[in-house]
């Protein structure tokens, strides 16, 4: 159920994103919001553990903040599989999402679960 209210809170960022950030971040609607939300979170699934286990060094140096770019390439990756319904113009509004999702996501898990 979790999942479920997970991959709705993220369709609503990403409509509430592409209202915020304007041209190069691209949404054509609810429908595509919650589609490109359940890719994300199956990429989320699959592919992020693999990038995390590639670029462990690399994100230990940093402290973790190499998981932004993480998050950012997977962002990149559910927008190149949902073609010209959800565009994301370029990889630094791919992080900027990224960080900003990453935030909003821990504020409302804590509110919502703790």
């Amino acid at each position: 159920m979790k999942w479920l209210i997970g991959i709705v809170i993220n369709a609503i960022l990403f409509i509430a994103l592409s209202g915020f950030i304007g041209d190069s971040f691209y949404l054509s609607g609810f429908g595509s919001a919650l589609l490109a939300s359940f890719i994300l979170s199956i990429l989320n699934i699959i592919v992020r553990p693999i990038l995390i286990l590639l670029t462990l060094p690399i994100t230990v140096i940093s402290l973790g903040l190499f998981l932004f770019v993480i998050n950012a390439v997977t962002l990149m990756i559910t927008s190149g599989l949902m073609g010209d319904t959800f565009e994301i113009a370029g990889f630094g509004t791919a992080i900027l999402v990224a960080i900003i999702m990453s935030v909003a996501n821990l504020i409302i898990q804590k509110v919502l679960w703790d």
